[in-house]
This record gives structure tokens, C-alpha cells and sequence, in this order.
């Protein structure tokens, strides 16, 4: 069974912090801004706490603090000093920071909290885009890393969803523009619905007709609604790497789907950076993320 992961080797701590490990190594021996548990004269283990006061230090030393400073704060100094600076750049990147400790500690009120301070000077598309989609691409960064656990991230993007979704019930609802639709579906096996999900949001609350058909849509399906639509800007989207083949057959079953009709699709996703290069079809649009869709 997986245990909750709250220590971190200096290689995770690297991959979370974006610091480098020997510049780690150096803060500690030089200014002592970290006391790990030594297993052996070789292996050093961080606790949480570190790493929350590693991603403050950090934050002041890219806003071009001394580390000598820094050093001299006490933690509590340390945290206030971080609230204290307003610059855009440095609020979003100490707002993703807490959303990572909030995310490894389990801690609702954090993201909460988080979200508070920012909804009172930013639209929620803008928290989205500058504070969710970094951390979201952060979070795939660790994936790849093993610094993080199914547990962690199903958390943080489940507190995500419920934003996404509350904010959606917000918009009051009006007459579309005009009678062209969007249709927003994720194939079978594809369960990343977050951006899929504010894209969905975002043309709501501009006015578009859209309907978001959800996750693990079965292609056959997609055929009712050509036959009810006139003109679909269809918009799908593959984050999970998919074999060649498959690729291959999902091109062909979409290029049916809107063959003799004026409708276009959307596709998202770096999986089809290569076939975006071949593609010769004026009516598919192939696009590396959300947020050059947007």
C-alpha cells in the first residue's frame, strides 16, 4: 500500500523547487537554510517544512534577495516577507507554491484561501490561466519524475473541477450568437477533463452556442449530431500518448466526420505535434495546448 509521501530526497526537492541540488547543497553548508535528516554522511531527507520554506527562499532569491538575507529571516519573517511583494510575476509564482504545499499537505483551507486573495483582483479565466495551467504542467513535470503520487494530484485537481464547475453555474444564460455550435468531447481512454472542461466555460461565458459532451465518447456516436448541426467547430483533445496506429485511425474516423460538411475539429494536444506537420486538411486544426486554443 502507498503511505503518503511528506519526505523528499534533495533530487525531489530539485524537481518540486526548480533549485539545483548543489545549489541546495551550498545554501545549507554556507547559511544552514535547511537542516535535513542525515540517514548517512551521503543521504540527506527533507522534511514538508522544508520544502515549503525552500520554495519561499526561492521566491525572494529570484526577486533578487541575498541569500545571506534571506538567511537571517526567521520563518516567520520568511513568510511575510513573501506576502509582502506584489509583484504580478511573483504573486502567481508564490500562488502556485502554496498550491503545491497544499496539495502535498492535503490542506482544502490553503487552496481556499489561495483562491480567495486572488478572486479579489483577478477574473477567474486569469487564475486559470496564470496559476492553474503552470501548476497543472508542473504537476506533469513530477509525473515524470516520481515525485508525486496519484493521491496528491487527484486532490489538487478534483479542488480544480469544483472551481471550473461552480464558476460555470455562475453564467447566466443567454441566447447564443449565432447558430454556429461548438461540440467539446474526450475520446475513449482520455480522463483529463480540467482543460477541456474551462475551455467549455470560456465560450460560455463568451456568448458561444456550445454543448461539452464530457469524457470516454465512443466516435460512432459523434454522427447524431452531425445529422441535428449544420455548421460544428468540433474540439477534442489527447493528453495520454496513444500508439501510431491508433493515431493514424482517429485521423481517418475524423476525417469522415466532418467529410462534405462545412464543420471543422480541433485537436489538442503535443501527442500530434508530428501529424499536425503532415496535415493537409484545411477543416482540422491541430493545436499543441489549451492555451494556444484559447
Amino acid at each position: 500500500m502507498n503511505k503518503i509521501k511528506n519526505t523528499f530526497s534533495i533530487n525531489e526537492l530539485e524537481n518540486l523547487s526548480g533549485i539545483k541540488a548543489h545549489t541546495i547543497r551550498i545554501w545549507e553548508k554556507r547559511y544552514g537554510i535547511l537542516q535535513p535528516t542525515r540517514l548517512n554522511r551521503n543521504i540527506r531527507i527533507y522534511q514538508l517544512k522544508d520544502l515549503q520554506k525552500l520554495l519561499n527562499v526561492g521566491l525572494l532569491y529570484n526577486e533578487n534577495y541575498k541569500i545571506s538575507k534571506i538567511a537571517k529571516f526567521t520563518e516567520h519573517e520568511l513568510q511575510e516577507e513573501v506576502k509582502n511583494i506584489s509583484a504580478d510575476n511573483f504573486s502567481s509564482k508564490s500562488q502556485i507554491n502554496a498550491l503545491l504545499i497544499s496539495m502535498y499537505t492535503f490542506d482544502v483551507h490553503l487552496f481556499e484561501e489561495t483562491y480567495q486573495q486572488q478572486i479579489k483582483t483577478n477574473s477567474f479565466s486569469e487564475i486559470f490561466i496564470n496559476t492553474y495551467i503552470p501548476l497543472l504542467n508542473h504537476i506533469g513535470v513530477l509525473w515524470q519524475t516520481n515525485s508525486l503520487q496519484p493521491v496528491n494530484e487527484h486532490f489538487i485537481s478534483n479542488l480544480i473541477y469544483q472551481k471550473i464547475v461552480l464558476q460555470i453555474a455562475l453564467i447566466e444564460n443567454t441566447k447564443p450568437s449565432n447558430d454556429k455550435i461548438h461540440i467539446l468531447f474526450l475520446p475513449q481512454e482520455e480522463i483529463h477533463q480540467i482543460g477541456m472542461l474551462f475551455y467549455y466555460y470560456h465560450l460560455k461565458l463568451n456568448g458561444k452556442n456550445v454543448i461539452y459532451l464530457g469524457s470516454g465518447i465512443p466516435y460512432d456516436n459523434l454522427s447524431t449530431l452531425t445529422a441535428q448541426f449544420e455548421h460544428i467547430n468540433w474540439t477534442t483533445a489527447n493528453i495520454i500518448d496513444i500508439p501510431e496506429p491508433d493515431k493514424i485511425q482517429m485521423i481517418l474516423n475524423y476525417e469522415q466526420l466532418i467529410k462534405n460538411t462545412n464543420n471543422t475539429i480541433s485537436i489538442v494536444g503535443q501527442i500530434w505535434n508530428d501529424n499536425a506537420l503532415t496535415n493537409t486538411n484545411n477543416q482540422i486544426y491541430f493545436h499543441k495546448s489549451y492555451e494556444t486554443l484559447l
